[in-house]
């Protein structure tokens, strides 16, 4: 009998009040949660397919690749040129041995 006298008193107290909602950054989170199967990128792909049609896909891939290779080159040789400079500016600091005579 007290559990439902209780459960009355909580549903009387919250009457006229809305139910508490996520702010509205959190809302936009769970909605990008959502799991995506195996049959919505089927679906998706025949979409792009139909849209652009393979000889664009496949030139559109070629250019990715040649971002990605000419990334990994800047890349490559910015860090070579820090190394170099690096070892440029580097001095010795290893002591200075004394004569013991």
């Amino acid at each position: 009998m007290a559990r439902s006298a209780l459960s009355v008193f909580d549903a009387l107290r919250n009457v006229g009040n809305p139910p508490a909602r996520p702010p509205r950054g959190r809302r936009i989170l769970e909605v990008l949660e959502m799991q995506m199967g195996p049959w919505q990128l089927i679906i998706i792909a025949i979409v792009v397919l139909v849209l652009f049609g393979r000889g664009k896909i496949s030139s559109l891939m070629g250019e990715v690749g040649k971002g990605i290779t000419a990334f990994k080159k800047g890349v490559k040789d910015s860090t070579a040129e820090l190394e170099k400079e690096a070892s440029d500016t580097a001095k010795d600091v290893t002591p200075e041995e004394k004569d013991k005579a």
